[in-house]
């Protein structure tokens, strides 16, 4: 007769292991393949669980995704050519478990958490469960201190504190991931967590030797999952990477999660959600592909030690900024910087619409003059835009509007220090010192 669970026996976690080895092991088969997803009888299993199909070729592992009566729902992990009906399959003990710790640093990990880069297995790791809740309401300490991106235009007029989360709004090819990569490398956090989610193969070594730098990766963990990949993976490629920031912050540091891009997130969730038989809702996306984003941006932020500051680029439907995604991420991030088509085209580099961007945690991290000096400056650019036509015309008077006036005669001084070099850091102190000496040329004290 076996010991209650509740009684430890003398023989201790060896008798456990014992009896776990001679426990039979339950074998299910494949007995439905369509299109995205498998159908899988004969197990037990909970959503989540990881599922190892048997094939010639090796191993493939699946993830289930919805549980019926008599089968279970999954979706691979991996390519899924070559499933079939009639393959057997056996569990893998639970859901998937990733590594997280400083031995990641310098590390370029698949969608899956397993090394990418050929350096060999991992430094000092700790393997955690893939989901984790999000830290209690109650227990994320305040964000009152200011983190430097090292973009001028973000550090004064959007700036953003640890454990803040913003989002990166633009179309494509106006330079969301380049403009990571330039916080990547500028950024004061102990820690960068970079994931290309659905990026193109082409981009992938590109963006490490060039953008990233062997500087920036250093103390950066990557996370790669290619537009070819199945849609689980492109899932699970975020959750990988948002796992390992948040390991950093249990151990007390502030890190930073970049991921590009949350639209292709919500686009994986979609192609899960209507394989696993959800109705499609807005714009086809299932209600779950909402819930999967608030969750997920939820983890990061701030804990009771230790931070994760958030940067997640929305890449807008043509340009639509009120498209279904970019509207969900907008109201639970707690600011958005604007990319702009017409700035891009314009060499305006980092295209920053600075007037259509905003941080909620502006008022926390900063002071009353360095407040003051990022309003009269919006005031000047906002004047400037209202007068534009009557600029561009020869239509306006000089003396109309003295905030005008002031665009104008120092519209090169304004430009200068809203753009920035691709490999120029500015740090935080010197980035607020050129603000109030433009506001000084502005005011006429110069």
């Amino acid at each position: 007769m076996l010991a209650p669970a509740s009684v430890t026996h003398p023989l201790g976690s060896r008798y456990a292991r014992a009896m776990a080895a001679a426990r039979p092991q339950r074998t299910g088969i494949v007995t439905d393949v369509l299109g995205l997803s498998l159908e899988v009888r004969g197990l037990p299993a909970a959503v989540g669980d990881v599922l190892s199909v048997a094939m010639p070729e090796g191993d493939t592992l699946v993830e289930v995704v919805a549980v019926a009566p008599r089968a279970l729902r999954c979706m691979p992990l991996a390519t899924p050519h070559g499933l079939r009906a009639g393959l057997a399959v056996t569990p893998t003990g639970g859901p998937l478990r990733v590594p997280t710790g400083p031995g990641l640093l310098g590390r370029v990990l698949d969608g899956l958490g397993r090394p990418l880069d050929g350096k060999g297995p991992w430094g000092q790791v700790d393997m955690l469960p893939l989901d984790s809740a999000p830290p209690h309401a109650l227990e994320r300490a305040r964000i009152d201190t200011p983190l430097s991106t090292g973009v001028r235009v973000i550090d004064t007029l959007t700036p953003v504190g640890r454990g803040q989360r913003m989002g990166l709004f633009a179309g494509s090819g106006v330079g969301k991931s380049t403009l990571l990569s330039m916080m990547a490398r500028g950024t004061d956090a102990e820690v960068s967590v970079i994931a290309l989610i659905g990026e193109r193969g082409r981009e992938v070594r590109e963006f490490l030797e060039d953008d990233l730098g062997p500087e920036g990766l250093a103390r950066s963990v990557v996370v790669v999952a290619t537009s070819d990949e199945p849609a689980m993976t492109r899932l699970r490629a975020a959750m990988v990477a948002t796992r390992i920031a948040e390991g950093f912050r249990a151990r007390g540091s502030h890190a930073v999660l970049m991921m590009d891009s949350l639209t292709r997130v919500a686009m994986a969730q979609r192609e899960i959600g209507l394989s696993a038989g959800e109705p499609p809702a807005t714009r086809g996306y299932p209600p779950s592909t909402f819930s999967v984003l608030a969750r997920l941006l939820e983890r990061a932020g701030t804990g009771p030690t230790g931070s994760v500051t958030g940067f997640y680029t929305v890449l807008v439907d043509g340009d639509d900024h009120n498209e279904p995604i970019a509207d969900a991420a907008r109201s639970i991030l707690d600011g958005h910087l604007v990319l702009t088509r017409d700035l891009a085209v314009a060499g305006h580099y980092p295209a920053i619409d600075a007037l259509a961007s905003l941080s909620r945690v502006a008022g926390q991290v900063t002071g009353p003059d360095q407040r003051a000096g990022a309003q009269r400056l919006r005031q000047v650019l906002a004047a400037h835009r209202r007068a534009r036509d009557l600029i561009d015309v020869g239509a306006y008077a000089a003396g109309s509007d003295p905030l005008v006036d002031a665009a104008v005669t120092h519209r090169a001084a304004i430009d200068a220090f809203l753009t920035q070099r691709v490999d120029d850091s500015t740090p935080a102190d010197a980035a607020w010192n050129s603000l109030a000496l433009l506001i000084d040329q502005l005011e006429g004290r110069l």
